[in-house]
């Protein structure tokens, strides 16, 4: 595969507790190259989740993906052809996860990596190729042009459209082990509810067995409160989590992490 989905970023206020959440509830684990001190970074052996500190001006959640390329030459040939509009930006060596930052033409963010990048170098545990029974099978963004996002994803990035049926808005595009699930965001869909601006929505994940999971759910959150899943509590609380639901079939049960990140869980 020419593109594969290598991790995933989130801001939070309390990173080290909410690496601690993704280690007790998917078995994570961290990595060796992890720097505590500015980030923490856990894995399920094949998709690298870094979790990031807030600072001024950002604001907490799902940042963005990464996509590692076999050829970032070829990426940026096919982004400048089709879609000029594109900018890119070289990463600093301090942000070893990513080489280049880059945005789609709906200005949704994401990173490009290559292996051989002087100014990258891996902060993950080592990939083997076989994810942990518990793992990252989706991430699901919304954006407002989601069929024409969908056409540059798999362009630039020879990621395979799947799935996809005449009366479901979304768009699933896959490196054949995660999925870029593509939402349309309409304003409308968040009557009763917080508006929840464009960007990244949610967080997918396989488990081997979705009562195992739940139960495990429920005696981390009984060990340890601080770990608990945040409430959806009130009346605009429970229509999030019935957009939510509805939205994405690829999950069966929704929650939301102990930061309030968006969840998505499937057997």
């Amino acid at each position: 595969m020419f593109s594969k989905i290598n991790h995933v970023a989130i801001v939070s206020d309390n990173y080290g507790q909410l690496a601690e959440f993704y280690k007790a509830a998917f078995g994570m684990t961290t990595s060796s190259k992890t720097r505590t001190g500015r980030a923490v970074t856990v894995g399920d052996g094949y998709v690298g989740l870094n979790i990031n500190p807030r600072r001024a001006g950002r604001s907490a959640g799902i940042d963005h993906f990464g996509i590692q390329v076999e050829d970032c030459p070829t990426v940026f040939e096919r982004m400048g052809k089709k879609y000029p509009s594109v900018k890119w930006l070289q990463r600093p060596s301090t942000r070893p996860f990513a080489g280049i930052s880059t945005h789609d033409p709906d200005g949704n963010m994401f990173d490009i990596s290559q292996k051989d990048m002087s100014n990258r170098t891996s902060v993950y545990v080592e990939n083997t190729g076989a994810a942990n029974p518990r793992h990252i099978n989706h991430v699901a963004l919304r954006t407002m042009n989601p069929e024409a996002m969908a056409e540059f994803y798999a362009y630039v990035f020879d990621l395979s459209l799947v799935n996809k049926t005449s009366d479901d808005p979304n768009f699933y595009l896959t490196d054949g082990h995660v999925t870029l699930v593509i939402m349309p965001w309409d304003i409308t869909d968040y009557d009763a509810t917080g508006i929840i601006t464009m960007g990244m929505d949610h967080i997918g994940f396989k488990v081997e067995d979705l009562e195992t999971f739940k139960t495990d759910l429920a005696t981390m959150a009984a060990n340890n409160p601080r770990l608990a899943p945040a409430s959806f509590s009130g009346s605009e609380g429970e229509a999030l989590l019935k957009l939510f639901a509805r939205s994405c079939p690829l999950g069966q049960f929704q929650f939301a992490d102990c930061d309030g990140i968006l969840l998505d869980v499937a057997a």
